[in-house]
């Protein structure tokens, strides 16, 4: 029997959208033909260090406010960055931005400091750009599906 692996879901959904998006990720992660994963959500506020190191894929989900990550994804970032830096070299992300805008910025953030991190985006980034759209629905259960079988196939 193949070890279990988690998929550790960090978002932060302060909408009953964003909420929406989150809910559609983790049920996706938790597709029935998906065996060998254990899917876990934690908001940004209950994130340790020890959580992204314990889980072997990370999905990151935020808003876009000003131009930039949510304050609670960046106080993740900023409260484990140096406990992850040398235990979480190689992990795998991947992310996705609600932006009311175009999630340049927000982006270019994650990017910058999961470099920093030596973290490896294996997928493109989910950015939900303008009015919201029952197509981000969709498209989040997406991301979460095909991390978790991406990991469970031992591709990520």
């Amino acid at each position: 029997m193949p070890a279990r692996k988690t998929l550790l879901v960090v978002s932060h959904a302060p909408s009953p959208n964003t909420r929406r998006l989150l809910d559609a990720v983790i049920r996706g992660a938790s597709h029935e033909d998906i065996e060998d994963i254990d899917v876990r959500h934690l908001a940004p506020l209950d994130t340790q260090p020890e959580d992204i190191q314990s889980a072997q894929a990370l999905i990151i989900g935020t808003t876009e406010n000003l131009g930039y990550m949510a304050g609670l994804i960046k106080d993740v970032f900023d409260r484990c960055y140096y406990p992850c830096l040398e235990v979480t070299q190689g992990l795998p992300f991947c992310f996705y931005v609600r932006a009311g805008h175009d999630g340049t910025g927000t982006r270019r953030a994650i990017e910058s400091i999961s470099t920093g991190l030596r973290w490896r985006l294996v997928q493109e980034p989910l950015i939900c750009r303008g009015e919201f759209s029952e197509a981000f629905v969709t498209q989040c259960e997406e991301l979460g599906m095909s991390m978790a079988a991406s990991l469970e196939a031992g591709i990520i």
